[in-house]
């Protein structure tokens, strides 16, 4: 099955962080998952470090180099996703996570993601 990992999903992921899930873990450790991540979120975390609002162990090249020992894909964001997104009501507000719900939904895929809002969307979430 083909998942979308949000942005604070990924950071718990890369940071070993114990708020990840361990059934959230376990389905992004596991080799028959295919795991992919937006580069809205490689954004939103590059825009946190330069802010200051964000401090991780690796750097943001040494985090992208991890995704592909990982097996992480970077999804871009295509025109089907926008006109996904305009179609998308405003239960959420962050615009990072309305394009990620956006590219899971015109996608297919399910969202791991600890954040309640996603629910409200047609999704599935793994939280």
């Amino acid at each position: 099955m083909k998942f979308l990992i949000d942005t604070q999903a990924l950071i718990w992921f890369i940071e070993g962080d114990s708020q990840l899930k361990t059934n959230m873990r376990r389905i992004i450790e596991d080799p028959d998952s295919q795991i992919v991540v937006s580069i809205a979120s490689l954004w939103e975390i590059g825009i946190k470090i330069s802010i200051g609002k964000l401090q991780l162990a690796k750097s943001i090249q040494e985090l992208v180099a991890q995704l592909e020992i990982d097996h992480i894909q970077i999804l871009s964001i295509e025109p089907a996703h926008i006109y996904e997104l305009l179609s998308l009501d405003h239960f959420h507000k962050d615009p990072f996570d309305r394009i990620i719900i956006a590219q899971a939904v015109a996608e297919s895929m399910a969202v791991i993601s600890t954040d309640e809002a996603f629910k409200d969307y047609p999704v599935v979430v793994i939280g």
